[in-house]
């Protein structure tokens, strides 16, 4: 075999990624906090940018996103040589060098500027210390015993640890713990659950010793609805037993989450809005927490002067040419993820009508072909994105679910099976509670082909105990 080389000439298909491409795909996949931390980010690097006025929260509930495609057609049909027409027609002002302008509106307030401060479980507990009667060196150490506390309430100290931080003896750490643990909520202080359990009985007067031997030594024997044991152990009937066990289940014993956390919270803001009216159920994208962009008019002037310069026109080309195409994808996500949001809300509109029990079963392929778009679009823009809807804020995810078989032949989303067995739990008699073998066969009685081990699945998914620890006497 001879080796050598050669030039020839082939022809070949394959898909290329442009930047502009990768950009599009990027901005799709962003949720709105993440979208508005982007834009923020291209404000600081493409001076060309500009942000418009934000849309104002009536506006953008009455504006429809119908109104998108003809920005977005007005965008796409753009070339990198026709921008200036672009500007022209969207009538920007120059506000480039605009001084602010003081304004009688600036002295309003309203009670949106202001947040209301929760109180947290060391504040609540601190405010009681400063109302106890001793010395300065008790309230110091309860003081560090309560800003030991995790958020539950619970000791992460133990007593010796905190005798040899003070140089104290046991019995007076004991002490100033003991007036701690006096203080609401019940229970706070404790060193495990156990403790936690009894200070709140304690507080409540129902500290007999049956309650005491049932906290100390038969909590799991109660967690698994075993009152016959407990009672055979205690010598007490299974009805005062329940009863004890009642009460128990009713304590907290997490006293300390009540109050609000020390670590910041984290809210959701939904991408899409939707509401219904009276014939029909509308579909917004929630713009007001993006700014709009726009190309700022001080680049046309700057780029009509700069035609002598050739290193200046070609970087404000492409400044202007990236700006444009921002906008531009901006316009198709929005589109995307309102052609996708409406076939999902017209495909679920039973559930929205009438309730979870009528949640459908949807695919991701489904709505592709729906809309005509690749099930790799679709995924991209659901994912990590929120609607508020009348029935509440959702992940957009949760109406793609998969589900069983109905007599009709109909399939039925998991999520509606799960609303079953709930209503079926509920209106049982507690005495003699369904098994999963009895709920199965309820929902074939109401056309659901089910297996006692899927009612079992969904049973657990949804925190229902079985029916032996279900069972009351």
């Amino acid at each position: 075999m001879k080796l050598g080389y050669d030039l020839t000439i082939e022809q070949t298909q394959k898909l290329v990624m442009t930047p502009e491409i990768i950009l599009a795909i990027k901005i799709l996949q962003f949720n709105t906090q993440e979208l508005d931390a982007y834009v923020q980010e291209q404000l600081l690097i493409n001076p060309v940018l500009e942000a418009g006025k934000p849309v104002e929260t009536e506006s953008s509930e009455n504006q429809e996103v119908r109104e998108s495609p003809e920005t977005h057609d007005r965008v796409s049909e753009m070339s990198e040589t026709d921008w200036r027409e672009f500007i022209k027609d969207r009538g920007y002002d120059d506000i480039s060098y605009r001084q602010w302008e003081y304004t009688k509106d600036n002295k309003d307030y309203t009670f949106e500027h202001y947040t209301s401060s929760d109180i947290t479980l060391p504040e609540h507990l601190l405010f009681q210390l400063q109302f106890v009667q001793a010395k300065r060196s008790c309230r110091n150490m309860g003081r560090y015993i309560i800003e030991s506390l995790d958020e539950n309430g619970y000791m992460t100290l133990s007593k010796d640890e905190i005798a040899r931080k003070f140089g104290a003896p046991a019995e007076k750490v004991g002490e100033v713990l003991g007036i701690i643990q006096g203080f609401d909520p019940p229970g706070v202080g404790a060193a495990d659950i156990k403790e936690c359990l009894l200070i709140q009985l304690g507080h409540i007067n129902r500290l007999d010793q049956a309650a005491i031997s049932i906290v100390n030594d038969h909590l799991e024997d109660l967690a698994a609805n075993r009152l016959g044991h407990i009672s055979k152990e205690l010598g007490k009937s299974i009805r005062e037993i329940q009863e004890i066990g009642d009460l128990i289940r009713r304590l907290e014993p997490k006293p300390g989450r009540q109050f609000a956390s020390q670590t910041a919270v984290r809210y959701i803001t939904p991408d899409v809005l939707l509401e219904k009216t009276d014939v029909e159920y509308v579909v917004t994208i929630n713009e007001s927490s993006t700014p709009r962009l726009m190309v700022s008019p001080y680049y046309e002037k700057l780029l009509a002067e700069s035609q002598n310069d050739a290193g200046l026109s070609k970087y404000l080309a492409s400044r202007l040419n990236s700006a444009v195409w921002l906008i531009k994808s901006i316009e198709q996500r929005k589109q995307t993820i309102y052609n996708v949001v409406s076939a999902v809300v017209k495909y679920q509109k039973d559930y929205f009508d009438k309730g979870p029990k009528h949640l459908k079963t949807l695919t991701l392929k489904q709505i592709a072909d729906e809309v005509g778009i690749h099930e790799s679009t679709v995924s991209r823009s659901i994912n990590g994105k929120y609607i508020q809807t009348p029935r509440g804020v959702f992940e957009i995810k949760y109406f793609f679910t998969s589900g069983v078989a109905s007599s009709s032949g109909e399939s039925v989303s998991s999520k509606s099976i799960k609303a079953f067995i709930k209503e079926i739990i509920e209106s049982e008699d507690p005495k003699a509670p369904y098994s999963d073998r009895q709920m199965a066969d309820v929902l074939e009685g109401e056309g659901f082909k089910i297996s006692r081990r899927t009612v079992a699945k969904y049973r657990d998914e949804i925190n229902v105990l079985s029916s032996s620890k279900r069972k009351r006497y």
